[in-house]
């Protein structure tokens, strides 16, 4: 209810504005029925609880009742208020009706987040990636480590703790995964690195810019040295490979498979 950006706004106004970047999305879940312009809205209320008149990416959340989000965001993009238009969740051919609604109106597409990991990879399947590639925009991959199961720290033996939701969802695909997590454990070793850091540098080797999240200062600082790991096409290809020999479906009950 916007204690966090209320938080987090009290935090950066004590560093420099150019040391960070603001990244924030309007989700149509939370459109307000009672206001002329939902987008400029939630963005102003979000703007004051963190204390900016700016921010560096604004998204689009996920595509519910798309286009007409994006062609509310185009006040918001002109005012000059927000640096890169994002949109998340959404297909190919979705970004492409963006991207023409906003062609109409000189502004564009510059980052598109969506779910993608060795496990769930119909961003790349469906052409996202490449159609990303080719229009110079930025692919944010969120559920790289599939929050958790891709890092090494869980199997069989050591699972989710199983009243989460992650061990709801993780825990029965636990033995389906302990060849692919014996692999990342295999190059892991091969670049002296820890096995959570494969899935992300396997991500960034194939284009993206991995969404990583952290609690402890040695995540961040793991998240960080992936970037680093120049993972072979051998060790890539064998990878995704395992993956594919899974048969796992990760997608959530929010998402949908892009295609």
């Amino acid at each position: 209810m916007g204690a966090f950006e209320k938080v987090l706004g009290d935090f950066l106004g004590t560093i420099p504005r150019d040391s960070y970047l603001i990244s924030d999305k309007f989700t149509p879940q939370c459109a307000d029925p009672a206001v002329e312009n939902a987008v400029t809205a939630l963005y102003e209320k979000s703007a004051e609880l963190l204390g900016t008149d700016y921010m560096d990416f604004y998204w689009i959340h996920n595509p519910m009742d798309a286009p007409k989000w994006v062609t509310k965001l185009i006040p918001l993009a002109k005012s000059g208020k927000i640096g890169k238009i994002g949109l998340s969740n959404h297909s190919l051919a979705e970004i492409k009706e963006a991207e023409e609604i906003l062609a109409k109106e000189g502004l564009k597409i510059s980052a598109i987040q969506n779910h993608y990991s060795l496990l769930n990879r119909s961003s790349e399947t469906s052409g996202i990636l490449d159609y990303c590639r080719e229009n110079d925009i930025l692919f944010f991959s969120y559920m790289v480590l599939e929050q958790g199961a891709l890092t090494g720290k869980y199997d069989t033996d050591h699972p989710f703790p199983e009243d989460s939701d992650r061990g709801r969802t993780y825990n029965p695909m636990l033995p389906q995964l302990e060849k692919l997590n014996a692999r990342l454990e295999e190059i892991a070793d091969h670049h002296n690195a820890a096995a959570a850091q494969i899935p992300t540098a396997w991500a960034i080797a194939k284009g993206a810019l991995p969404i990583i999240g952290v609690t402890k200062v040695y995540q961040a600082e793991d998240a960080a040295k992936a970037a680093e790991i120049k993972l072979t096409e051998e060790e890539i290809v064998s990878l995704e490979q395992l993956a594919d020999q899974t048969q796992l479906n990760v997608i959530r009950y929010w998402e949908k498979e892009m295609r």
